[in-house]
């Protein structure tokens, strides 16, 4: 069976959906149990890492609106895209857009539904495209693939999507990630970054969703020498408030913005740290928790959407709106060598559950079932 991936999140670097789109690929290209193709929009921009450049290739030119457009016009109009799909049995899409496909069979990656949500966090097109479009992709798909039991409650009960169309995969922790030990590579890193000895992390784009605010506001409460926020990730959308905020709360000796952080450096990162923090209103999965536990650092992360879920008993947990409780649980696990240590130990553990290959076997019967026209379950006809 020729499976069809769009890495486009990937080539261009697209934070957690670009981890997905590749660690899977990866995975999948591994394992072989079906013939792979990648495909990606704004070809000419793309940043091809194994294995992608190995495998066949179908591109187009169109960077993100123009694709997004072309796209919504097929649908309206009712025309297929097959024809840019030759030869493809099946189109895995990825990244919350699918092309419409008239022969060639669909799988969707629902990640979130941030935006019905947490509309405030999106710009303005992005929600009219999103609200307009993610009802006709989760229809046409001829499977769906959900990266968390709770992006599957939200996908039933916001668009009545049958339950048995829905397949639940986890994301997995690329094996790069574990505690890096080596006094030396901590130290480069720190010099890289101009890291301070002991700081506090933050780990993705930043966008108002992440909820970095309360971050700056429980920073006020902490020891001015001790504590530093390290905000690791690229800038996002909708961010004057946020910076502004950091002028507003006199934070800008105590907060240190590193810009995008290349993947062969975040594990040295996250092992540097003292704790992750993550108070994001909204999460579709929550991969950087994960990365922290790989890594050995202790992780306190928002009791919203699926955090609790993928972190499990290894992290703590507060409301995205309790100051109050986030402050506490900082000082605490800064404070506590005790708590750390055990923390540790957990979130490996937890950490150890969530691997690629088995994303990508689970991945791959979906393909087969898609492929066959039935689902999991064997008794309900896709498309």
């Amino acid at each position: 069976m020729r499976v069809c991936i769009d890495v486009s999140a990937a080539v261009h670097r697209r934070a957690g959906l670009g981890r997905y789109a590749h660690g899977l690929i990866a995975a999948l290209v591994e394992q072989g149990a079906h013939e792979y193709t990648a495909f990606y929009h704004q070809r000419g921009e793309a940043h091809l890492a194994p294995p992608i450049d190995r495998l066949p290739q179908l591109t187009t030119s169109l960077t993100v609106r123009p694709w997004r457009l072309r796209t919504a016009l097929a649908y309206f109009s009712g025309l297929g895209m097959d024809a840019m799909f030759a030869g493809v049995d099946v189109f895995h899409a990825t990244e919350h857009l699918l092309p419409r496909l008239r022969r060639v069979r669909s799988v969707f990656t629902l990640h979130d539904l941030i935006f019905q949500f947490d509309p405030d966090s999106h710009k303005p097109l992005n929600i009219a495209f999103l609200r307009t479009m993610m009802p006709r992709f989760l229809r046409a798909a001829d499977a769906i693939i959900a990266v968390s039991e709770c992006s599957k409650r939200d996908a039933a009960r916001i668009y009545g999507v049958p339950a048995d169309k829905i397949w639940v995969i986890y994301e997995g922790v690329d094996p790069r990630f574990g505690p890096i030990d080596d006094a030396a590579h901590l130290a480069s890193i720190r010099r890289k970054y101009n890291l301070p000895q002991r700081f506090v992390l933050h780990l993705g784009t930043i966008e108002p969703r992440k909820n970095l605010t309360l971050l700056f506001e429980a920073l006020t409460a902490l020891n001015v020498e001790r504590y530093t926020l390290v905000v690791a990730g690229k800038t996002g959308w909708l961010t004057d408030p946020i910076f502004a905020r950091i002028g507003e709360l006199g934070l800008q000796d105590r907060v240190l913005f590193t810009g995008y952080v290349p993947d062969e450096d975040l594990p040295a990162l996250l092992s540097a740290a003292s704790v992750l923090v993550m108070p994001s209103k909204y999460e579709g999965f929550g991969l950087p928790v994960l990365e922290a536990m790989a890594c050995g650092t202790p992780v306190i992360a928002s009791n919203a959407s699926s955090l609790p879920e993928v972190g499990g008993d290894a992290a703590l947990y507060a409301s995205p709106d309790d100051l109050a409780a986030w402050i506490e649980l900082m000082r605490r696990v800064l404070d506590d060598a005790a708590l750390r240590a055990s923390m540790r130990e957990k979130g490996l553990r937890q950490a150890a559950k969530f691997r690629w290959d088995i994303a990508a076997r689970e991945t791959a019967d979906v393909y087969a079932a898609v492929g066959d026209g039935r689902s999991r379950d064997n008794h309900l006809k896709f498309g």
